[in-house]
C-alpha cells in the first residue's frame, strides 16, 4: 500500500465498518448461546473503502457485492476506480457465462445486480472506463458454440433496473419531461409483472414459425427453434383470418416453468435419483437448451409474449404498415388473435399512483401467481412516443423494471446446530453469514430433519442458496456446487448429535420408521418448557399478549446467552461507542472479575403459571449483548452540530439487565409543595424518607448518604419496582383464566391438537372432565376426528393421571386457579352446519383467525384451499389466487356483508352471483387488467 493509501484510511469518513450493520446477534460473531463459534470478518473491513488493499481485500460474494452499493466512488482517485473496474467487470463476465452459458449460475441475482451497478457508477465517474466492451453495454453473455449463431434480425434489447420507489419516481418525471408531456395529462403505460425466466426471439414469416432465438449478447442468439417447437404454448402457426398475418415479425417473450410443473419435475428427478432444481429459473434454462429436444419436450415449459421486434405487412394485408400498431396494448390484441400467450396480469396504467398498486399488489401476492417474478416493468404505451424518447446502448429509455428486494440470495453456510421444539423434537437449524433477502435479514432457517440436510446435500462451510418470499419462512434451498472447487478442505458434513443440546438426554424417534428424533426428557428439558411456555401465551392458546418469546425465556431459562468465559462478560458498558471508521478497544475483564452465580428459573412447569406474583420475578436477570454503536456529527441544515448514533454490530461482550424489575432508580426529591402533591397523587410513600418520594411498590437496594450545605445529612433511597408491562403481564394471566375450553386444551401441548380440532373437541364433550375421561372410540366419533389424533389426546390424559406425573400437576394447578372450570357452550347458531367456507384477502371486522374462529362455531368448516366442494368464498381486499381459483370453479363469492348475513342466518343475504356473472370482476379489481 502507498503513502497515499495510508492517508486515506486515516483521514477517510467512509471506512470498511459503516458497511458492516448486522442488525442479529448471529451476526456479531458468536451465536447468542455462546456455542456456535463464527469466524470474524477479516477481510475488507481491515480496509478504508476505495483503497488498493480494499479493493484487493474483495470477495466474490454476496455481502462484498453489496458493499459495492454503499461505495462513494466520486472520493477515488482513478488508478483505484480502474482496479475496481477490472475486478468487478472481470466477476460480471464471469457471472454472465455461468448464468447464459453454462446455466449453472454461482452468483445470487442481487449480488449481480450490485456488481453491475458499481460498473455503471465508475464509469459515469470516470468515462475513460467506459468501452464498447463494458459487460455494462451487453445484454447477456456470449453465446454457447452448442447451438448456431445467428443475428437477430432487429436487437433484442435489455432493461434498465431500478430498486426503490425514489428511482422509479426519478425515471417516470424524467419521462414526461423529455416528452414534454402537459401537467396533469394521463400517460398511457402498461404494467406488466417481471418474469425471472429465459428471454426468447420467435420469427414467423407469413405466420409460420420460422425460428426461434435465445437473446445471446442482444446481437447474435443461438438457434434453438427444435426446442423451440416443443413448447405447446407458442403456436406453429399463427391464427387468425390471412389478411391480419404479416409477412414477417418477431415476437419477443419469456420462456419460463410454471410452479406447478417446476414441482412436478423436481419430484420426478427425486424419484429417478437426481439432484433437483434450485429454482424455475435454472430449470427452464437447463430444458430449453438441451441438446435432444426430445427432453425438453418432457419439461413442460411455457411462454408469455411481452415485446415486438420488426413487423412487415404483406401486400395483400389490411394493415398498411408499422404505425398501424400503434401501441403496446394492440401488439398484445394482435397476439391474442394470433394464438400468442399473454400474460394475464399485464395491466394498463395512467399515472404514477397506478404504477404503485400494482407494485403493491404483486409484492404482497408474489407466491399467489403461476411463475416466478422479481419484479415489475413498466412501458409507455404508444409506439410513436417510444421512438422519440429512444434507446441507450443497451437499454430503451421508455421502459425500466422495477425490482423487488430479491427473494433469493446466495451466503454462507457458517454452522448447523439443533434446536429443540416444545413436543421434544429436535431440529437441525442452517446458521448462515447474514444474508439480506425479500425485505429481513436472514441469518437462521430450519432444515427440518437430518434426512431433510443429507437430501439436499448440503455440507457446513458451502455457498448455499437461500430463498424467502415475503412473510414465508427463508428456506435453504441447496448448495451452489461451483463454488465447492478449491475449498473442498474446508467443507463437512453435518452429524446428527446422540444428546440433547438443552438438558442432555439421549435422543430417538419417538417410534419406529420415524424422520423425526425426538428428546424423551418433556418434563424438564429448558428448551421444551420454554416453547411450550411461548405456545401457551400465543394468540391460537391463552392469548397472553406480554408472554412472548423473551418472557418465556426468562421465566424458563435466564441463563441463555450466558458466556463461556469472563472474557466475554463486561457488566459495566452496557454499549460501545465508537467514532467512523473506529473500531473498539481489545476488551480485558478487570482483574478478579467472575461470572455471577447460575439462576435457578421461576418456572420449572406450566403449573406454576398461575401462582407467579411480583416478587418472584424481582431477581430474574437475562443476558444481552452490548451494541457497537457509531457516533458521528453532522452538521444540520440550522448549523448546528448534531450527533448521529448508528448500530453497526455487536460486541461479543454480555451483560445481564432485570428481566420484569426496573433497574436501580435514586427516590425523587420531594420538598416543595407542588411536588409533595405529586407524590400523593401517585401514592408514593413520603414517611419512611423524609423528602423523598418512594413508589408503594418499590423495593429498596441501598441508600446513598448526602450531606446538604447546612450541614444536614439525608439518605436517599435507591429503590426497584416492577416494571408496567410486568403489571400487564399478570393482568393478561389472570384473564387467561377465563378462556374459552378449547383455548385451554390448546395450551396443553397436546401433540398434533392445534385449534380447529380442540374447538371441535369443546364444542362436543362440553367440559374438561368429560374430555379427561374420553376414550378413542368416543372421539373417533366425531366428525373430523382421526385415530391418529384421538390417540394422542386419550394417551396425555392418561398419563396426567399418573401418580407424580407432570402433565397431573398442571392440571391440578390449573384447576386449582379455576383455569378450565367454565363450562363450555356454544350458543352461537349452527347456520353454517355441513358447509365449507374459504376467507381470501383483508376483512373489515375479521382478523384471519377470527374468521375462522366464527364459521367454526356457527357449524361450517373453515377451509384453507378452494375445491369443488367448497360451498362459499368470501372475498375480502387484495385476495389471493383462491379468488382466481374461485372464478374458475364458478363457485359463489361473497364480500363482507354477504358473509355477515350468511353467518346470522345460513343465506348470503343477497343471492351471491356466480362468478362467471361478473361478480368476482367487481369485487377484485387487482386480479383483472
Amino acid at each position: 500500500m502507498n503513502a497515499a493509501d495510508g492517508k486515506r484510511e486515516t483521514e477517510s469518513e467512509q471506512l470498511a465498518w459503516d458497511f458492516d450493520a448486522p442488525e442479529t446477534a448471529e451476526a456479531s460473531g458468536t451465536h447468542p448461546g455462546g456455542s456456535v463459534p463464527v469466524a470474524a470478518d477479516e477481510g475488507t473491513r481491515r480496509f478504508a473503502p476505495g483503497t488498493v488493499a480494499w479493493i484487493a481485500a474483495l470477495q466474490p460474494d454476496d455481502e462484498d457485492a453489496l458493499r459495492l452499493d454503499r461505495l462513494d466512488v466520486g472520493a477515488m482517485d482513478a488508478d483505484a476506480a480502474a482496479r475496481l473496474w477490472a475486478k468487478v467487470a472481470a466477476w460480471v463476465e464471469s457471472d454472465q457465462v455461468a448464468y447464459y452459458i453454462d446455466d449453472s449460475p454461482v452468483s445470487s441475482d442481487a449480488a449481480y445486480d450490485a456488481r453491475m451497478r458499481c460498473l455503471q457508477r465508475l464509469e459515469a465517474a470516470f468515462p475513460s472506463l467506459d468501452s464498447p466492451q463494458s459487460p455494462t453495454h451487453r445484454v447477456g453473455g456470449a453465446f454457447s458454440n452448442d447451438f448456431v449463431s445467428v443475428r437477430h434480425p432487429s436487437r433484442m434489447m435489455s432493461l434498465d433496473d431500478v430498486f426503490s420507489i425514489e428511482e422509479l419516481r426519478d425515471w417516470y418525471d424524467g419521462v414526461r419531461e423529455d416528452l414534454e408531456w402537459p401537467e396533469g395529462k394521463p400517460l398511457p403505460m402498461t404494467c406488466e409483472v417481471k418474469i425471472d425466466g429465459l428471454a426468447l426471439n420467435l420469427i414467423y414469416r407469413n405466420g409460420v414459425l420460422e425460428q426461434g432465438l435465445t437473446r445471446g449478447d442482444g446481437v447474435i442468439g443461438e438457434d434453438i427453434t427444435m426446442n423451440v417447437r416443443t413448447i405447446a404454448t407458442i403456436p406453429q402457426n399463427l391464427a387468425g383470418p390471412a389478411s391480419d398475418i404479416p409477412e414477417f415479425v418477431e415476437i419477443r417473450g419469456e420462456v419460463f416453468m410454471r410452479w406447478d410443473d417446476f414441482h412436478a419435475l423436481n419430484e420426478r428427478n427425486e424419484d429417478e435419483g437426481h439432484a433437483p432444481f434450485a429454482n424455475p429459473r435454472n430449470a427452464a434454462a437447463g430444458s430449453l437448451r438441451q441438446k435432444d429436444p426430445r427432453i425438453t419436450a418432457t419439461r413442460r415449459l411455457s411462454f408469455y409474449a411481452h415485446g415486438l421486434g420488426t413487423l412487415r405487412w404483406g401486400g395483400g394485408s389490411a394493415h398498411q404498415g408499422h404505425d398501424q400498431v400503434d401501441d403496446q396494448s394492440q401488439a398484445y390484441d394482435l397476439y391474442k388473435k394470433w394464438g400468442i400467450p399473454v400474460s394475464p396480469h399485464n395491466r394498463e396504467v395512467t399515472d404514477f399512483s397506478q404504477i404503485l398498486d400494482m407494485i403493491d399488489y404483486y409484492g404482497e401476492h408474489r407466491g399467489d401467481i403461476e411463475h416466478a417474478l422479481d419484479g415489475i416493468v413498466v412501458k409507455v404505451d404508444d409506439l410513436a412516443l417510444q421512438r422519440r424518447l429512444g434507446a441507450t446502448s443497451r437499454a430503451p429509455r421508455w421502459a425500466i423494471a422495477y425490482k423487488y428486494p430479491p427473494e433469493e440470495v446466495n451466503t454462507e453456510l457458517l454452522n448447523i446446530i439443533v434446536q429443540v421444539g416444545r413436543t421434544g423434537r429436535v431440529t437441525p437449524v442452517a446458521v448462515l453469514k447474514p444474508v439480506y433477502v425479500a425485505g429481513s435479514t436472514v441469518a437462521r432457517t430450519t432444515l427440518h430433519n437430518p434426512f431433510e440436510v443429507k437430501r439436499k446435500g448440503i455440507l457446513i462451510g458451502d455457498t448455499v442458496v437461500v430463498r424467502k418470499a415475503g412473510d414465508v419462512i427463508p428456506e435453504l434451498v441447496g448448495p451452489v456446487l461451483e463454488r465447492r472447487k478449491g475449498r473442498e478442505g474446508q467443507l463437512h458434513e453435518f452429524v446428527m448429535p446422540t444428546r440433547c443440546p438443552s438438558c442432555g438426554a439421549v435422543l430417538a424417534p419417538a417410534k419406529e420408521g420415524d424422520k423425526d428424533i425426538r428428546c424423551p426428557n418433556v418434563e424438564s428439558c429448558p428448551a421444551q418448557l420454554t416453547e411450550r411456555i411461548i405456545n401457551l401465551g400465543s394468540r391460537k392458546a391463552f392469548d397472553i399478549e406480554h408472554l412472548g418469546d423473551q418472557s418465556a425465556i426468562a421465566l424458563t431459562n435466564p441463563e441463555e446467552n450466558r458466556p463461556d468465559s469472563v472474557a466475554s462478560y463486561d457488566p459495566y458498558r452496557t454499549e460501545i461507542e465508537v467514532k467512523p471508521g473506529q473500531e473498539p478497544e481489545p476488551y480485558e475483564p478487570v482483574e478478579g472479575l467472575q461470572l455471577p452465580a447460575m439462576q435457578t428459573p421461576v418456572l420449572s412447569s406450566e403449573a406454576g403459571l398461575f401462582g407467579l406474583d411480583a416478587e418472584m420475578l424481582r431477581d430474574v436477570r437475562v443476558w444481552r449483548e452490548a451494541p457497537i454503536i457509531e457516533v458521528r456529527e453532522q452538521i444540520g441544515r440550522n448549523g448546528k452540530k448534531r450527533k448521529i448514533r448508528r448500530r453497526i454490530g455487536g460486541s461479543g461482550l454480555w451483560h445481564q439487565v432485570p428481566a420484569f424489575w426496573t433497574t436501580p432508580t435514586n427516590a425523587r426529591a420531594a420538598t416543595s409543595e407542588k411536588a409533595i402533591e405529586q407524590a400523593n397523587a401517585r401514592g408514593d410513600d413520603l414517611e419512611s424518607y423524609p423528602g423523598y418520594a418512594v413508589p408503594r411498590d418499590a423495593h429498596i437496594v441501598h441508600e446513598l448518604t448526602r450531606t446538604l450545605r447546612n450541614g444536614t445529612v439525608v439518605h436517599q433511597p435507591v429503590y426497584v419496582r416492577p416494571m408496567e408491562n410486568t403489571y400487564k403481564l399478570f393482568d393478561e394471566i389472570n384473564k387467561a383464566k377465563q378462556a374459552d375450553l378449547w383455548r385451554v386444551l390448546v395450551a396443553l401441548s397436546i401433540r398434533r391438537l392445534g385449534p380447529p380440532t380442540a374447538r371441535t373437541i369443546a364444542d362436543h364433550f362440553g367440559s374438561l372432565e368429560a374430555i379427561e375421561q374420553a376414550s378413542v372410540e368416543d372421539l373417533t366419533e366425531i366428525d373430523g376426528i382421526g385415530e391418529e389424533i384421538a390417540s394422542s389426546v386419550v394417551d396425555w390424559f392418561a398419563k396426567s393421571r399418573e401418580p407424580g406425573d407432570w402433565r397431573g400437576r398442571i392440571l391440578t394447578a390449573w384447576k386449582a386457579a379455576g383455569v378450565g372450570q367454565i363450562e363450555h357452550k356454544n350458543t352461537d347458531p349452527q347456520t353454517l352446519a355441513g358447509m365449507t367456507v374459504v376467507v381470501t384477502g383483508s376483512l373489515e371486522d375479521f382478523s384471519r383467525d377470527s374468521a375462522k374462529e366464527a364459521i367454526v362455531s356457527h357449524g361450517g368448516k373453515a377451509s384453507g384451499s378452494v375445491s369443488k366442494k367448497t360451498t362459499y368464498v368470501v372475498v375480502g381486499e387484495n385476495p389471493g389466487s383462491k379468488a382466481t381459483k374461485a372464478e374458475e370453479l364458478g363457485l359463489p363469492i361473497l364480500d363482507e356483508a354477504q358473509f355477515h348475513h350468511l353467518l346470522d342466518t345460513g343465506e348470503p343475504g343477497e343471492p351471491a352471483v356466480h362468478a362467471d356473472a361478473g361478480t368476482a370482476d367487481a369485487l377484485q379489481p387487482e386480479l383483472t387488467n
